[in-house]
């Protein structure tokens, strides 16, 4: 992940707030703005409040802040942070996960959503609403999502399927090092525990009217997303293929592993309204 010192910068859902603390302290960047979506009362009961205090000590002397009880997915949140004039030039989101249901009767109150399109939408609604409100029109203009690779993060089609319906465009995948944050560990959702660091990459969102430079050593890390080229011997849900024969492309139609993503595209696509694959 690339950070420029000079950016202000936006971070959201941080958990224990370890990520920011780590950025400031390392990076020192020119504004920066820490959110949680908890309470304080909960963040210190779920993790205690260490990091809290190291950037609320951070504030009396540099440019950073610190809000809890922020929600990415409500409008009028941001739309608070916008009648401040809080425009960023990157708005960071570090590995997002929503939590499980823990009983059939929750699953079953929610309207049976699966935990797939439950994350699609959070996500959607932040790239969204991080647009809209939380960019500056005239300043770097990106948007960072960092995620593991693997289930079920890499069951939602990130950087092909996020940004439907917006104006955003994906322009590809950076690697996510824990190392150039000294300090920060990755929670687990609602619990007070670290998760294993495995491989890890920061996707990059920005407005397709950017015509922006980029910064070299983005340009030089990044993987742009991988081309869903209109093929019949090939899946470009799955990324498989070439197929060598019709019976090979007929197993693979035909696997668990394809017709499960297949049914969370198609979900996807229906809550969307759309119906055309991306």
């Amino acid at each position: 992940m690339f950070i420029d010192p000079n950016w202000r910068i936006m971070v959201v859902g941080d958990g224990d707030f370890s990520f920011s603390a780590a950025l400031a302290k390392n990076y020192q960047p020119r504004q920066l703005l820490a959110t949680i979506y908890d309470s304080q009362e909960q963040l210190t009961d779920k993790y205690g409040d260490g990091f809290y205090r190291q950037l609320t000590s951070l504030a009396l002397h540099h440019p950073v802040a610190v809000m809890t009880q922020f929600d990415v997915t409500q409008e009028q949140a941001w739309q608070a942070l916008a009648k401040d004039c809080n425009q960023f030039d990157v708005i960071i989101f570090q590995f997002p996960l929503v939590p499980g249901y823990t009983s059939k009767a929750e699953f079953e109150g929610n309207g049976r959503i699966d935990s797939n399109l439950r994350n699609r939408r959070l996500l959607h609604q932040f790239l969204k609403n991080a647009l809209k409100y939380g960019l500056d029109p005239q300043g770097a203009g990106l948007i960072y999502i960092s995620s593991k690779d693997v289930k079920p993060y890499s069951e939602w089609d990130i950087e092909h399927s996020l940004h439907l319906t917006t104006e955003l465009t994906c322009i590809g995948k950076v690697p996510f090092a824990f190392t150039d944050f000294p300090g920060y560990q990755m929670r687990n959702v609602d619990r007070d525990k670290f998760v294993k660091d495995t491989a890890s990459y920061t996707y990059i969102w920005r407005s397709v009217h950017n015509t922006q430079t980029l910064p070299a050593a983005i340009e030089q890390a990044l993987t742009p997303p991988q081309p869903r080229e209109s093929s019949q011997n090939r899946c470009n849900l799955c990324q498989a293929g070439p197929f060598h024969s019709q019976q090979e492309q007929n197993e693979h139609l035909a696997s668990k592993r394809h017709q499960k993503l297949q049914g969370y595209q198609q979900r996807w696509l229906d809550d969307l309204g759309l119906t055309d694959p991306p």
